[in-house]
């Protein structure tokens, strides 16, 4: 018997993220997490959705989880890593014109945050998230270093409110 399932997702953020993607019926393709795809002779770190938009360009989307305290919006932990944002880059130009790289960054908050703290907010299983997504591009442009070590960078609260959004407006 085949498996129907496009890729395996065994963390709740996937999971929830999926979720959401079917609860608003909004088309997608899971990518394949288990490998690294091949540019040449460049391996890139995978992408986790193609989610395809009725207004604008097809989003490459990286969904990254942080828990959320659930109080403050000048707490929102925004960190990736250089090599995310550079192998999203890589993937906005092999997919080309019509497709735009973005974090989707997936709070899950241990309660149901106030209306005035998320524009978009669902629960899954018993847990609660808010949506909050960012092109590469505007990410980049605001990024700074966060730890040399492991290579992360980060956009400070500041600039972070200024450009990140709803999913649902960039779709």
């Amino acid at each position: 018997m085949h498996n129907t399932r496009m890729a395996q997702r065994r963390f709740h953020y996937d999971q929830a993220f999926e979720h959401y993607l079917r609860a608003k019926k909004i088309p997608y393709v899971a990518v394949d997490e288990a490998r690294k795809s091949l540019r040449g002779r460049v391996k890139l770190k995978n992408f986790d959705f193609v989610v395809y938009s009725s207004n604008g360009p097809n989003l490459l989307i990286d969904v990254k989880g942080r828990k959320h305290a659930g109080r403050s919006r000048n707490q929102l932990d925004n960190w990736v890593t250089r090599e995310d944002v550079d192998d999203l880059k890589q993937w906005e130009q092999v997919f080309g014109t019509g497709f735009q790289a973005a974090f989707v960054f997936l709070y899950w908050c241990e309660a149901q945050p106030p209306d005035a703290l998320f524009l978009e907010t669902y629960s899954h299983r018993d847990r609660w998230y808010a949506v909050l997504a960012a092109t590469v591009a505007d990410y980049e442009q605001h990024m700074k270093q966060r730890s040399p070590k492991w290579h992360t960078v980060h956009v400070p609260a500041s600039d972070f409110k200024n450009f990140a959004q709803p999913l649902i407006r960039m779709l």
